[in-house]
């Protein structure tokens, strides 16, 4: 085997040295032959070459797009978290817009309350607020926002109180409606089964004069010496009357979102003889949280 080899390279070389010693004509004819034996074999190579530098051209390419589009996405991702905290602040400016307008308009001295919590026991029946007796907040004050009624404070610290929410089946205030003049006793009915919070009105002394519908709006009658007249409380559905077909009790739809309160009033006692209010801090007074 090691011979013939051996023999194939010395006829090589041979023929070689052969090549070289013809004469130019005939080399140059052997050599094109030579070379265009050869160049199939030249453009496959070239061709995977310039294949292979494509490849590795586009390779860097698909990196510096990944690491382009890993950098967009957390510069997107930033932007999003920026603008989700724009809106949140615009959010709360407007509501506390909405609050000190409501404060200006309203005919009682408003405290205005930020919302600590809730319950754990009893996610719609009470809630903490922030200010208490040193603000002038203390048990049996009204408690409302701008959309309605929300409750009646039960009780309160030097800085904070406790509102039972009108959901509450303890909760019990004193109600007309408004179109008719019908009289009766709103009462907590719990939540539905979907977890809205809602209060029904049992009415009393109601004859045919005072006619009531779906749709009618309650508020507060003023009696009772708790809750102030004319603060809204919702609006009359689902009406049922009794056997002598005068109206017994209907449901109402709570005008104030019980789920989402942020901000509270504690309307202020003003009436003769009551305890007289602590001078608020200017920051309190404005309503700041």
């Amino acid at each position: 085997m090691r011979d013939r080899t051996l023999v194939g390279v010395i006829l090589a070389g041979l023929v070689l040295l052969a090549i070289l010693n013809l004469p130019d004509s005939v080399s140059g004819r052997v050599r094109g032959f030579i070379r265009d034996a050869f160049a199939p074999l030249q453009d496959l190579v070239a061709s995977a070459s310039r294949q292979g530098q494509e490849t590795l051209k586009l390779a860097r390419g698909v990196s510096g797009l990944m690491s382009e589009n890993q950098r967009l996405a957390s510069e997107l991702a930033r932007q999003r978290l920026r603008l989700n905290e724009l809106e949140r602040l615009e959010e709360e400016t407007l509501k506390l817009r909405h609050l000190l307008d409501a404060r200006r308009r309203a005919p009682q001295r408003l405290i205005t309350c930020e919302v600590l919590g809730r319950d754990a026991t009893g996610w719609w029946q009470a809630l903490r607020l922030d200010k208490g007796t040193g603000e002038g907040v203390r048990a049996e004050l009204a408690v409302t926002t701008p959309e309605g009624l929300v409750g009646r404070v039960i009780s309160a610290t030097t800085r904070t109180a406790d509102v039972l929410l009108i959901s509450d089946p303890k909760c019990k205030v004193s109600a007309l409606v408004s179109r008719s003049q019908a009289f009766g006793i709103v009462v907590g009915n719990g939540v539905t089964p979907q977890g809205l919070p809602t209060c029904r009105m049992e009415f009393i002394n109601v004859d045919r004069r005072h006619g009531v519908q779906n749709g009618d709006e309650v508020v507060t009658s003023g009696l009772g010496g708790i809750f102030p007249r004319d603060v809204l409380i919702g609006r009359l559905d689902n009406v049922k009357t009794n056997e002598s077909g005068l109206y017994a009790e209907a449901d109402v739809v709570v005008a104030a979102d019980l789920g989402a309160l942020d901000y509270v009033f504690a309307v202020a006692d003003e009436r003769p003889g009551a305890p007289p209010a602590p001078a608020a801090r200017p920051a309190a007074e404005a309503g700041a949280p």
